[in-house]
């Protein structure tokens, strides 16, 4: 007997490029996923929650995991609803935001397996992005993992921002 899917818990995290991001436009870090579902698409740095862990610890660990950063003030943004049937997925993805402690630390890749690179972008670009792909154009090889793509339908009030 086959066991039914299950809705699984991830964490996407919003490192802000700087402890002083604009108001309206602030940048962050993406990365292109490879190997995994939603491959070949852009998305944050995060993970699936482990058993006992806050989405705090989650966000801190994957970061440190993919990036080698050491983040602050980590803190809760949204959730989004995933449903992903052409993968047999199901998440809710809990948005969190933090900044480096040191902003001179740039993020490297530590697994390569996993991701093909880092860069940071601007929420600007991010809505322009979504805005091509759901016009069903391809954006130079930059389409976006469902959470992101969730993140503006489901809750396009929210920005992420500094303290």
């Amino acid at each position: 007997m086959t066991t039914p899917p299950k809705v699984r818990v991830g964490v996407g995290a919003f490192i802000l490029q700087s402890n002083n991001e604009p108001q309206v436009n602030p940048h962050f870090l993406v990365g292109k996923r490879i190997n995994a579902h939603g491959s070949g698409t852009y998305a944050l740095p995060g993970g699936h929650l482990e058993f006992g862990e806050t989405p705090e610890q989650c966000a801190t660990r994957e970061l440190s995991e993919e990036t080698g950063l050491a983040v602050t003030n980590v803190r809760f943004l949204t959730a989004t609803n995933d449903y992903m049937p052409a993968d047999n997925k199901h998440y809710i993805t809990m948005f969190m935001v933090c900044e480096r402690v040191d902003e001179a630390t740039e993020p490297r890749v530590l697994e390569p397996d996993k991701c093909e690179g880092w860069e940071w972008i601007s929420w600007d670009d991010l809505n322009e992005w979504a805005k091509i792909e759901r016009g069903g154009k391809d954006v130079l090889g930059r389409k976006l993992f469902t959470p992101f793509l969730s993140l503006l339908e489901q809750r396009p009030e929210v920005l992420p921002l500094s303290l």
